[in-house]
């Protein structure tokens, strides 16, 4: 068999598993997943005045101390054992106690094991409210409302405890500061 004639035998079973693998199989599930749960196969995106901001499913870092803070991301996962660990923890502890947070929750000192993780622990939230309420002006009980609108789980198994969305709760926060009501999108 001569080269060229392989080259064409090799293109054709190309095409072929292409065919099979992109247009017989993923684009009906694709399809199916759109009539199934269609927020989810859009990517649970979040918009604020049209424009996307972000997505329900990855975490965004917030600095300002207007924002509830996620966890942080993007680090290797490291073995308990291993000293870097111990000062990233170390770390973090130090930044929430110099921010007024002397106790801060676990969930706000280790990070993500994905890297986007777009929730923390309940606990992690209402730890934060007391900086909120005298960066945004707002009262205390306000602030407890809109983070009961923003509790997640425990349901379906997607969180062993309530948890709290904080790119949805930060979008509502901010609505909250300008007088306008924000819900997110049931899932």
């Amino acid at each position: 068999m001569s080269f060229t004639a392989q080259l064409l035998r090799g293109v054709r079973l190309t095409l072929v598993l292409w065919l099979l693998t992109v247009v017989v199989i993923t684009l009906p599930l694709l399809g199916l997943a759109q009539l199934v749960a269609p927020d989810a196969a859009s990517g649970s995106l979040l918009r604020r005045g049209g424009q996307v901001v972000g997505s329900r499913l990855i975490g965004q870092g917030f600095s300002t101390a207007r924002y509830l803070q996620g966890r942080p991301a993007g680090a290797p996962n490291l073995a308990a054992s291993n000293p870097e660990l111990a000062q990233r923890v170390a770390g973090a502890a130090s930044r929430w106690e110099r921010s007024g947070l002397s106790t801060p929750s676990g969930d706000l000192l280790q990070d993500s094991a994905s890297g986007v993780d777009p929730h923390i622990s309940l606990a992690a939230a209402r730890q934060q409210l007391p900086r909120l309420v005298v960066e945004r002006q707002l009262p205390q009980a306000q602030l407890e409302r809109l983070l009961d609108q923003h509790l997640e789980g425990p349901l379906l198994l997607r969180a062993i405890e309530p948890v709290v969305n904080v790119l949805g709760f930060n979008l509502a926060l901010d609505a909250l500061s300008a007088g306008v009501v924000f819900r997110p999108a049931t899932p």
